[in-house]
């Protein structure tokens, strides 16, 4: 809401967020959907430019429904749009450029699913580790706020459920911890994860969608299946 609202420092700043977070679901869409590299980059920032140029974020209501399913109705209107357009030199211009590592999603785009994949399957996919990327950094800086760095570092394999994180006996001597002390304080950093989780979705949703519906989308979605 707050990017769909013009000329304001909050909107700049929402914009900016948005666009920093979210461009990477989009561009994997883009380029599954058949764009070119370069091409996909061009669409995804002249979408950002639009979003804001045409306030098509004024109509993204928190009551009528899920923002990752707007903004992917959105981006595709867009792109049946952008067809038969001609290609990257007919965009740009003098059109704000947003800061796209281009490089460096052409890298994870080529470690992405096999081709029968389609589009919106991956771009679901991409939108759930997204937000669990999200999740993640705001639990670090949270314990980084708290000097607490060392212990998040050291015990972040077990949010991730990750088959070689080493155990609490190798890690507690670590962080000069008691092994009972260190499964107590993973508790709490495990409770903490699954607040700032729902905290993420439950901005993405509308008040009448459940957060519980939601997380089962998004873990469909990492599994491959349908919701």
């Amino acid at each position: 809401m707050a990017a769909g609202e013009r000329s304001t420092v909050e909107a700049e700043r929402a914009l900016e967020e948005l666009c920093s977070t979210y461009w990477y679901p989009l561009y994997a869409y883009a380029r599954r959907w058949g764009a070119s590299r370069d091409d996909a980059a061009d669409l995804t920032q002249e979408f950002f430019a639009r979003l804001l140029e045409k306030q098509y974020l004024l109509a993204a209501d928190r009551q009528k429904g899920r923002f990752r399913s707007f903004l992917l109705t959105v981006f595709k209107r867009f792109l049946s749009k952008e067809r038969d357009r001609a290609a990257a030199q007919k965009r740009g211009g003098d059109r704000r450029q947003f800061s796209f590592d281009v490089e460096a999603g052409e890298r994870r785009y080529l470690h992405e699913p096999a081709e029968n994949v389609t589009p919106e399957a991956l771009y679901e996919r991409r939108w759930a580790l997204t937000l669990l990327e999200r999740v993640m950094e705001r639990v670090r800086d949270e314990y980084a706020s708290k000097d607490k760095r060392p212990f998040f570092e050291q015990c972040k394999p077990f949010l991730t459920g990750s088959d070689h994180a080493a155990t609490y006996a190798e890690i507690a001597p670590r962080l000069d911890m008691t092994e009972s002390a260190l499964r107590v304080a993973v508790h709490r950093l495990r409770e903490r994860y699954r607040v700032v989780l729902r905290s993420e979705i439950a901005q993405t949703i509308s008040d009448s969608d459940s957060v519980e519906d939601e997380l089962n989308a998004l873990r469909a979605a990492l599994r491959g299946t349908k919701s």
